[in-house]
């Protein structure tokens, strides 16, 4: 997501506020079938990067933030998580951090087979995965807080491209994204419109036109997956604005 204001358009259908984060949560803690119980664990793997990486960040070895975080989802996936889950205080990210950090301290008073007893079923992550990608954050900038927060906001803005992305292959147009994907977040001037226009072959006007709806098309998505992890408008606005700050900073 640029540092811009998105659009403000409303996605059609408007999945805003209706599902969202908190609403998978609350559908599976309610029981209701296995597709509830398939898309939290979705959102499992989806969102445990940002904690493995303030895990490290806190001070964790590899073996203990893979520990922990796993243990964590084991928790989530539970009813102990789900039935404590309250969508009221609003940002699902605020929530979640809060959630691990008590985790954390929780689990220094138990042994490790007593976290992962109890029949309870494990999240598989790829710790080595994590680590190559730990390997690549800064090293003084980010405090543990300030990490899972950027970790945060780039997993949102990586999740509403893959989108865009598929948007595209479902329509036929492999090529024009990625010839345009690297103009995304760019300059939007003669010049852009001019190189882009060659490797379209295409007009300039063409591809200015391509190029314009392509951004907004990725404002309106990178909109949506913020909307997702907040519970109303209001929310909404303050979290985009927080999340601009941290990709900015």
């Amino acid at each position: 997501m640029s540092p811009e204001s998105p659009s403000k358009t409303t996605l059609p259908g408007s999945r805003v506020f209706t599902t969202t984060l908190w609403s998978v949560v609350r559908l599976a803690g309610q029981g209701e079938g296995t597709e509830a119980g398939q898309a939290l664990e979705k959102l499992c793997r989806v969102y445990w990067y940002p904690l493995y990486a303030y895990a490290r960040r806190s001070g964790h070895d590899i073996e203990q933030a893979r520990d922990h975080t796993q243990s964590f989802f084991a928790h989530i996936l539970s009813n102990q998580f789900i039935a404590k889950a309250d969508e009221s205080r609003g940002r699902f990210r605020s929530y979640l951090l809060k959630s691990f950090a008590r985790f954390m301290r929780d689990e220094r008073d138990r042994s490790h087979a007593a976290m992962r007893g109890g029949g309870v079923e494990h999240l598989s992550l790829d710790a080595e995965e994590a680590e190559a990608r730990y390997r690549f954050e800064p090293v003084d900038e980010l405090d543990a807080e300030k990490i899972f927060e950027r970790r945060w906001a780039v997993t949102l803005i990586e999740r509403a491209l893959a989108r865009l992305e598929t948007e595209f292959k479902d329509s036929g147009k492999v090529r024009e994204f990625t010839e345009m994907q690297p103009f995304l977040l760019g300059e939007g001037g003669e010049a852009t419109c001019a190189a882009l226009a060659e490797r379209l072959r295409v007009k300039p006007g063409a591809a200015r036109v391509a190029l314009h709806r392509l951004r907004q098309r990725y404002q309106e998505l990178c909109r949506d997956e913020v909307a997702q992890t907040v519970t109303s408008p209001e929310d909404l606005e303050d979290e985009l604005q927080h999340l601009r700050r941290v990709l900015s900073s």
